[in-house]
């Protein structure tokens, strides 16, 4: 019977990324009254699984980009041998538990999960494009918002949005005193948390005298640049360049 698993031999090797989504979180966001078209909270509990996924699950991503209900795990080294079955299963399942603990939820909820591979070429690539969605993500959010705001039904905003210009959705906030340009960071970009070094202070009894350690921190970067700009392809090299 075990050769009836035939994709548990599936494996592959670093760079990838491992995405998660969040599945039918509508309605979470609706039940749990987010405020609207982002919530802090629900942003916090985001990077705060990202923390649990790279410092507590035991998987050791290098660092992590979310965005709305998206996670985007680095691995340049991968767990279980690269099993993609179970990468796959036990990031999401993680998340999965992670998300729900820190809502304190009363129903579950569940991510899905996909492994995305990549040449160290395609790695600056698919970071911009995961945060070129992140600033598609934002200008729909505010324009849809604004749109059942000014009483349309949800169905109807998507129709009203579908195939406007970014230009034109730039103006139609501009008219309700919005400059889409101007709000919060980590709406427009997303958040990378990865591992900081810092030095320690420390005591040493036997030598009796003071010591500086390196240590490693999990940090948040609520204001990362634009990755696909140079200034943000140095800011994600010199991250994963620290990983080594």
């Amino acid at each position: 019977m075990q050769k009836r698993e035939i994709f548990s031999c599936l494996s592959a090797v670093g760079p990838v990324v491992v995405r998660l989504d969040g599945r039918a979180f509508h309605g979470l966001t609706s039940e749990m009254k987010f405020e609207k078209p982002y919530d802090s909270r629900f942003n916090d509990a985001m990077c705060a699984v990202c923390e649990h996924l790279i410092s507590k699950s035991g998987l050791e991503p290098d660092f992590a980009y979310t965005f709305s209900d998206e996670i985007s795990l680095f691995f340049s080294r991968l767990p279980f041998n690269g099993r993609v079955e179970k990468i796959d299963s036990v990031c999401a399942s993680y998340a999965s538990s992670a998300f729900t603990i820190l809502m304190e939820l009363k129903e579950p909820v569940s991510f899905d999960s996909r492994v995305v591979i990549l040449g160290n070429e395609n790695v600056f690539d698919y970071f911009s494009w995961r945060q070129k969605e992140a600033w598609r993500n934002h200008i729909n959010a505010y324009c849809q918002h604004a749109l059942i705001n000014d009483g349309l039904s949800p169905v109807n905003a998507a129709r009203e949005l579908k195939g406007m210009k970014s230009s034109q959705m730039h103006e139609m906030m501009h008219k309700r005193g919005i400059n889409l340009a101007q709000t919060p960071a980590w709406q427009r970009r997303g958040v990378i948390i990865h591992k900081e070094t810092y030095e320690k202070k420390g005591y040493n009894p036997v030598d009796k005298t003071d010591v500086i350690t390196q240590r490693r921190k999990v940090v948040r970067d609520m204001t990362p640049p634009l990755f696909n700009e140079p200034e943000g392809e140095d800011y994600l090299y010199r991250i994963i360049s620290a990983i080594a």
